[in-house]
């Protein structure tokens, strides 16, 4: 029994010995090497794992290494992008709501309805093409006179918009709050701008010249196409108002001297691109 108890102890003893030796060995070599190349290698994992986090950082994060939004309220966020968005509304309106504000606008301009295009094709082989052209002038007509009567229904729709996710907004892409109104207030602009655009048709007569092209061309072919002109131009005039505030938004985004207002300034000042 006790040349058991020796044994075991004597074995610990070995196993410790030669662990303390190993360890001493370890140190002797650092020390070795670092007197030679100047690196000290306890430190060299460390400082690696580091520059490893440097060098690869979180993407999640990587936006907010360029923002400082701390003196900045919700409130203060939010009348920023409001007001950015009043003055693309204001702009935009503006710029189309003229003659050729449409029609020499490559960027809005309204075009041939998609399904129509076989009109205008039609008809152009029947030497009316002046007539096909007349039609989609009054098609951009009928939106520049219209598109005057957006910006109560724009601004209100702005004004009464909630931005809940502010910052998230503001930290977007170079059209996140156009894009966020747009989502919002599609359908209830389409339903208030309507009536207006059908007015517009009238006015200008878009709608007789379009009942004239549709008839002859059903007599050439023989066919009975219908088209609802009212939600085509609609739908397009309220996007080509949506891309002169995505226009307007990216540029105070991008250029200070776009940021007319302390508002815009202190708010979009504090992201730099």
């Amino acid at each position: 029994m006790k040349k058991s108890i020796l044994f075991t102890a004597g074995l610990f003893l070995s196993v410790a010995t030669q662990a303390q030796t190993q360890t001493q060995i370890l140190d002797i070599l650092k020390a070795t090497v670092k007197n030679k190349t100047g690196v000290d290698l306890t430190k060299t994992k460390t400082q690696t794992s580091t520059s490893t986090t440097t060098t690869y950082p979180n993407t999640n994060s990587t936006a907010n290494s360029n923002i400082n939004l701390g003196s900045l309220t919700s409130t203060q966020i939010s009348s920023g992008l409001k007001e950015a968005l009043n003055l693309g509304v204001k702009e935009g309106v503006q710029k189309l709501g003229v003659t050729d504000g449409f029609l020499k606008n490559e960027a809005v301009k309204i075009l041939m309805p998609e399904k129509l295009r076989k009109i205008d094709a039609t008809l152009r082989t029947f030497g009316l093409g002046s007539l096909a052209d007349q039609g989609v002038k009054l098609l951009n007509r009928a939106a520049e006179d219209a598109v005057t009567e957006a910006t109560p229904i724009f601004a209100n729709a702005i004004t009464s918009m909630t931005i809940t996710d502010a910052k998230n907004i503001l930290l977007g892409s170079n059209n996140a709050a156009t894009n966020y109104l747009q989502g919002k207030t599609q359908t209830q602009l389409f339903t208030a701008f309507q009536p207006k655009v059908q007015a517009s048709l009238s006015k200008v007569g878009a709608d007789t010249v379009w009942k004239n092209i549709i008839s002859k061309y059903n007599t050439f072919t023989g066919q009975a196409v219908t088209t609802d002109l009212n939600e085509y131009v609609t739908t397009e005039t309220i996007n080509g108002v949506f891309k002169m505030v995505a226009e307007k938004e990216t540029g105070i985004r991008n250029n200070a001297a776009m940021r007319t207002t302390s508002i815009l300034q202190k708010v979009f000042g504090a992201v730099k691109k």
